[in-house]
């Protein structure tokens, strides 16, 4: 019996999350729609500029080990905060959602990662993010125990952006194999894989990763590719299994020579796209560690995403497994 269903493995980040105008996201120099790192200086910057906002336990990860608890799934997490306020909230929330958290505390500066999140109105998401303790991530913070009793361990693209971090996830690979156990990742962030594309596509030509979780944007500039289909057949060569997400047009998972299309739910109001990603894997790797259809483990994350996009922040509001029964996928 494996105690796990999904272990994440991530960037531990208190988001702050504020609406805004893009009239705004021009005048402070902000790249829209993707993830910004910034130093400490330009996070008090953003800070002192942004509206009223809401303080929300975040990072990419641990909203999927969220929506993973929330579907009445088993899930553990790493990832490193200091002994500070947002280091404290981070670790109430995500424990209070179910999720076993067990990362030793930084007891020295830096300080726990924050996110600066700004909400347009057409629900597109910039994020501006500090990464503080996150840096700090390595392989001593690996609980072997946690990744050997995980079906899947799961792991986010931004993780290659702090150095020691990298040894931590090739050193979960490792045990997770060992033990007979699967690896996936979320590509993240277009520009994330700009600066990572040849050691990520070494992580799947390898067999270090088994699933990958990507958009269509990720998707192509991966491949360096405009045309969509093209991307598609050159990962389905490259990793195990795959599952693409396409916004309104739903999403497209490969594996060998299959392929299955699912479209996304109707929605009634596009809120805040923030988690829109994170929360399909939750769905997805849900359903695939309850050895669900690949059909359904999509249709699953179509659900969660779909919710999770008509609300502010990426952590659901929601109980989800209740929306799952309720729409007939549970």
């Amino acid at each position: 019996m494996s105690s796990y269903d999904v272990l994440c493995i991530g960037n531990a980040i208190v988001d702050i999350i504020a609406r805004t105008d893009d009239d705004f996201i021009v005048k402070n120099g902000i790249i829209k729609n993707a993830m910004n790192l910034i130093d400490a200086e330009r996070a008090e910057f953003l800070y002192g500029r942004m509206g009223p906002a809401i303080e929300a336990s975040g990072g990419s990860a641990g909203n999927t080990a969220a929506g993973i608890a929330s579907l009445g799934g088993r899930a553990a997490y790493f990832g490193k905060v200091a002994d500070d306020q947002l280091g404290h909230i981070f670790t109430h929330d995500i424990r209070s959602q179910g999720v076993a958290f067990d990362t030793r505390v930084l007891q020295a500066p830096p300080p726990t990662a924050r996110s600066m999140i700004f909400v347009t109105p057409d629900g597109e998401r910039s994020m501006n993010t500090y990464l503080g303790a996150c840096i700090e991530l390595g392989p001593e913070d690996v609980e072997s125990s946690k990744v050997s009793e995980a079906k899947v361990t799961y792991f986010e693209g931004y993780l290659w952006d702090p150095p020691r971090a990298k040894e931590a996830i090739r050193l979960s690979a490792k045990i997770a194999h060992e033990y007979g156990r699967e690896v996936s990742m979320t590509l993240s962030d277009p520009f994330c894989v700009d600066r990572y594309r040849d050691e990520f596509l070494d992580l799947m030509r390898s067999g270090t990763v088994d699933i990958v979780f990507a958009n269509e944007a990720e998707l192509k500039s991966l491949y360096q590719t405009d045309d969509f289909e093209t991307g598609l057949e050159l990962i389905r060569k490259d990793c195990k299994l795959a599952a693409i997400t396409r916004s309104e047009r739903g999403s497209v998972v490969v594996s060998g020579d299959v392929t299955v299309s699912v479209p996304a739910i109707a929605i009634e109001e596009l809120v805040d796209t923030t988690g829109a990603g994170d929360l399909y894997a939750a769905g997805f790797l849900f359903g695939y560690t309850s050895g669900r259809s690949l059909t359904d483990c999509a249709k699953l994350g179509s659900l969660t995403a779909g919710l999770v996009i008509q609300q502010i922040g990426p952590r659901p509001q929601q109980n989800l497994k209740t929306a799952a029964e309720q729409a007939g996928l549970l």
